[in-house]
């Protein structure tokens, strides 16, 4: 690491550690920093490196900017009211996720940074408090009694010093596996002062939340700290809710049945934002529509306490932006949570370990916003938008760095050809970064694919063409090796991906792996939409076939056998040009016309191909994202929406034949 790594590591660590905690000038000075120095590294290394950007970046990324652009859309539709300007304001910031995460990406920030700006966030916290005890001259009977939130709101600094906290005690157990024993105890040291100080500010959503940080955890200790670990946070948590006279309060008035004044006066403020959404469920009130619904309520002690937001994080959503709010709260949460868990219980601890805190985050305000509106709190938002965009930018530095093993057993590449002499060579070449063994099996090609297979395969035969299936099983019995890659010859193993699949084969733990598409067509690559897929590619020989189908053969695998996903693309350059996409359609289209017919299948109505057509373009516009990949995704989703109906018209061609001979 060069000395301008090791600087934009350093700012990195002093930004990130104080803005977690504070709204510090400082902090956001030495951030910017942090993020320019990023940038230029970028700029200058980035091209070098060859670096592919993560599909799972693209859609955090996603995630972030149609959350702002919601509420643009909401601010507009409201008639840009000035105080719902202020609102977008505070959202605004999270366009910012992209070029924190790249420039730290740039800089090849990894857990130790990020874990080491988590713990200068604790002591952040631990400063303020110890601040606090010097003001009550060391009184510690009268600091256990009040509610602590070192100068800001309680609720936002408990939360979000709990956050912090558990995510400490995450980065004490990554130092502890990378042998830095003595930050290992530090950093838990700091992690369990914070909680304690987090659990002082008597904000009830923390007891909710610490059960199932715990839960997380547990996935992450080693297993003989598992109960000595649970037993003191489970102390921790105890001692803090009997010494607490707001949590013994809400206890007593529960077991009375009863609801203490501040839950009565939330649920009416969730009763507000509710008839707000139901009057507008399209586009809801407007950024500031709910706190002019909430000024108008008679109680002054609601006025007092739930106009500003609606103590809810949906019901907030609900309230200002309608569905589209709720959908991109959805977005913004689950998306890093789903993004993390995948890879929590990844072989390597440091993924593992940044994949904890990748999920801890979201899952955390999950809970923090069933009290709160979290994303309308600019000290909540801003921690979002740091703490997700540094452990992600690490976890894909991490991911990126992880494939180093060597596989030992043998894996054989088969391919099967017509007339692919622009593909075969590029193909073949990227097949041998990870194949001992090439077999190409040509069915008639008039041109020179099978001239140029013989300079790059290990066999290279000719045959008639029986069809996908059987073409590819005679491939397959001519193979020799343990394992088996089975590739199209417009599809590339890019080296990212070769690199992945001999660390993988070194210690499989899976008996197939599916190898996500990056389809590339029309001079873009493709990462939603038909992207989206990840067709079966890499097995185990032993006990393999493939189905005897004309077309969108499987591949059939014995029962019981394990199948896991990677992350790496394989590149598939599925049409030359348009002329050729509309060719390959219709062609695909007819063969599953004939395949489905001869299977038995029926349809008696054009209706059944009209709905094939539109399910289909929404499958791959939209629920698949594919408008994430601009024009060229709408093109693509247009393109097999008319495949599928083609299909589907065709059986039904088929069908009114069978009926008119039969007639």
């Amino acid at each position: 690491m060069n000395i301008r790594h090791r600087i934009t590591h350093g700012l990195a660590v002093a930004g990130l550690g104080g803005a977690l905690a504070s709204s510090s000038i400082l902090a956001g000075v030495a951030l910017l920093l942090a993020v320019l120095g990023g940038y230029a590294i970028w700029k200058k290394e980035m091209p070098r490196r060859n670096w592919d950007t993560p599909k799972e970046l693209r859609l955090l990324h996603f995630a972030f900017w149609f959350f702002v652009l919601v509420s643009l859309l909401s601010w507009a539709f409201e008639g840009f009211e000035y105080e719902g300007g202020k609102t977008l304001g505070t959202h605004a910031r999270l366009i910012l996720f992209w070029p924190i995460a790249i420039a730290l990406i740039a800089a090849r920030v990894r857990a130790t940074t990020v874990f080491s700006a988590f713990v200068v966030g604790g002591l952040v916290v631990i400063g303020l408090f110890a601040l606090h005890v010097i003001d009550l001259s060391g009184n510690l009977n009268v600091l256990w009694r009040l509610r602590f939130g070192a100068g800001i709101n309680p609720i936002q600094f408990g939360n979000l010093a709990m956050l912090t906290s558990l995510l400490c005690l995450i980065g004490g157990f990554y130092f502890k596996a990378a042998r830095r024993g003595k930050l290992a105890i530090f950093a838990v040291i700091v992690g369990l002062a914070t909680l304690a100080i987090a659990l002082m500010s008597q904000t009830r959503s923390n007891l909710i939340a610490l059960p199932a940080a715990l839960a997380l955890l547990l996935f992450l200790i080693p297993r003989k700290l598992i109960i000595p670990g649970i037993i003191v946070l489970a102390m921790v948590g105890t001692l803090s809710v009997m010494n607490s006279e707001r949590f013994t309060n809400s206890l007593d008035a529960l077991v009375e049945g009863n609801l203490d004044k501040s839950l009565e006066l939330r649920l009416q403020a969730w009763k507000v934002a509710g008839s707000a959404f139901v009057a507008n469920p399209l586009l809801g009130a407007g950024l500031s529509g709910y706190h002019e619904i909430a000024e108008a309520q008679e109680s002054k002690a609601f006025r007092d306490c739930c106009t500003d937001h609606a103590h809810n994080d949906t019901m907030q959503q609900a309230a200002t932006k309608g569905l589209p709010g709720i959908l991109s709260w959805i977005f913004l949460m689950f998306i890093p949570l789903v993004t993390a868990l995948r890879l929590v219980r990844s072989g390597n601890l440091e993924i593992a370990c940044l994949a904890g805190g990748g999920a801890m985050i979201p899952a955390s305000y999950l809970i923090f916003g069933l009290t709160e509106a979290t994303l309308d709190r600019s000290l909540f938002l801003t921690f979002y938008l740091l703490s997700v965009s540094a452990t992600f930018a690490a976890l894909f530095n991490a991911l990126s760095a992880s494939y180093t093993r060597q596989r030992a057993v043998k894996v054989s590449a088969t391919v099967i050809t017509k007339d692919e002499e622009d593909h075969i060579v590029d193909c073949l070449k990227s097949a041998r970064l990870i194949a001992d063994e090439i077999i190409v099996l040509d069915s008639g090609s008039s041109d020179r694919t099978v001239e140029l297979a013989r300079q790059y395969a290990d066999v290279v035969e000719q045959t008639d063409w029986p069809g996908f299936g059987i073409q590819k099983q005679r491939a397959l019995e001519r193979a020799t090796g343990d394992w088996v890659l089975s590739i199209d010859a417009d599809e590339r193993i890019t080296p990212e991906l070769a690199r992945e699949i001999n660390h993988t084969l070194a210690d499989a733990r899976a008996d197939a792996y599916k190898l996500p598409w990056a389809v590339t067509i029309y001079g873009k690559r493709l990462d939603f939409g038909r992207s989206g897929r990840a067709p079966l590619r890499l097995f185990r020989k032993e006990g393999v076939r493939f189905s005897d189908a004309l077309v969108h053969e499987k591949i059939l695998l014995p029962r019981g056998r394990v199948v896991k996903t990677m992350r790496g693309r394989l590149t598939h350059y599925t049409h030359r040009n348009f002329g050729h996409a509309l060719e390959k359609s219709a062609k695909y289209a007819w063969l599953g016309s004939q395949q489905k017919y001869r299977r038995g299948k029926r349809t008696r109505s054009l209706i059944y191909p009209t709905i094939r057509g539109i399910m289909t373009f929404v499958q791959v516009y939209f629920i698949r994202f594919g408008f994430l990949d601009g024009a060229v995704g709408y093109l693509v989703a247009v393109t097999y929406a008319q495949g599928s109906f083609n299909k589907y018209a065709g059986l039904w061609t088929l069908t009114r034949t069978e009926r008119r001979m039969r007639g």
